[in-house]
């Protein structure tokens, strides 16, 4: 099976693990202050928290935003449920934001949405693309809210030449497996420029226990175990060493498949401006309307031909939770881009011949098909 994206794991990182095994200490050492060091200087900002997800780093993002019972985000609703479930678990409420037709948040739909009980904007990087970041930034400006970025797609993507989480307030990455880079399946980091955010985070991270002399020690408010451990920081700074690598390897099969697709009568893919450049986390093709009745069929025949495509993301107002807590909801691109997306494999594991393979299938499949009405 090809899947839409895989880790990359070579004898380097094993080495590295290995090492960190073999050390006094395999948390709480210093392989992650190292790990937070090289993604500052990879991503350019001051600041970097390691976590051990990167839905704790959106907690304690949140946390450090001051948000509380009865405050709004908002937010895509194309997106992992992370980013607004960490919401409610500060008891804030994602307030969504349709999206454009390439499942980015529309920014100029943002501005209608705030109110009184808005506190911060956080946009999501769907598939590695940026968002329209300067704008929404703008935005923030005016309305005195805070600039969440959500860039778990998006390590290594950039923006104007900048790397993406450099003009946010907070932008969170991920290291889960199937993203660029991984530390040990799980983990992700908070990254800022602001001294008293990186300071509170550090804090609420580790049970916000404040070391005072000696052993003695003392809390003043809850915090959490987030903390990322030293095996998972160790193989963080093996792999963010070949991050530009792998990007460029993504890179390559997907300007395969812009030209192998272009001009095909049966979706359209994301367009990248020259302004910006996508870690292409994902490769996310569009059906056209015609074929969204079949999309289950295409689904389930790639997978049979061994090409295991995904689809990202339900709207997260459909799921039942937030059904119950906010009734129902519908935003009409948010439902569309649902009934036409499919993430087809893009990674740095993948041969040309790979990508040949998943192309050729592909259209075959697409043709075979038979058209809805529209």
């Amino acid at each position: 099976m090809i899947n839409y994206s895989r880790q990359s794991i070579d004898n380097d990182d094993i080495e590295a693990v290995v090492q960190a095994l073999k050390s006094d200490f395999i948390t709480g050492g210093k392989r992650v202050e190292e790990f937070e060091e090289a993604l500052c200087r990879y991503v350019g900002t001051k600041y970097a928290v390691a976590m051990n997800s990167a839905t704790s780093s959106l907690h304690v993002a949140y946390l450090c935003a001051e948000l509380k019972k009865d405050d709004e985000i908002i937010t895509t609703p194309l997106t992992f449920m992370a980013t607004s479930n960490a919401a409610l678990m500060v008891g804030a409420k994602p307030v969504f934001c349709d999206v454009k037709s390439d499942a980015n948040i529309d920014e100029n739909k943002i501005e209608s949405l705030i109110s009184p009980k808005t506190k911060a904007i956080v946009p999501v990087d769907f598939g590695g693309k940026p968002v329209e970041i300067q704008k929404i930034k703008s935005i923030c400006k005016k309305h005195n809210l805070l600039l969440i970025e959500d860039s778990c797609h998006a390590l290594g993507s950039e923006f104007n030449g900048k790397k993406v989480g450099i003009d946010a307030d907070i932008a969170i990455f991920s290291f889960h497996a199937i993203k660029p880079i991984t530390t040990c399946g799980e983990g992700g980091a908070l990254v800022t420029n602001s001294k008293e955010i990186y300071k509170r985070a550090k804090l609420l991270r580790s049970h916000a226990i404040e070391k005072k002399r000696v052993w003695n020690s003392d809390a003043f408010e809850l915090g959490y175990n987030y903390r990322m451990s030293d095996i998972s920081a160790s193989l963080g700074i093996s792999q963010l060493k070949k991050l530009d690598r792998f990007i460029e390897k993504r890179e390559q099969i997907a300007k395969f498949y812009d030209k192998t697709f272009k001009g095909n009568p049966y979706f359209y893919t994301q367009k990248l401006p020259a302004h910006i450049k996508s870690s292409y986390h994902l490769y996310p093709i569009f059906l056209d309307r015609s074929l969204w009745c079949a999309k289950e069929e295409i689904y389930e025949e790639l997978h049979k031909r061994g090409i295991g495509v995904q689809v990202h993301y339900k709207p997260v107002y459909q799921f039942s939770l937030y059904k119950n807590l906010f009734k129902e909801q519908k935003l009409h691109n948010a439902e569309e881009v649902y009934k036409s997306e499919l993430s087809i494999p893009c990674h740095q594991e993948m041969s040309l011949e790979d990508a040949k393979f998943v192309a050729i299938n592909l259209m075959d499949v697409l043709k075979k098909q038979n058209h809805c009405r529209k």
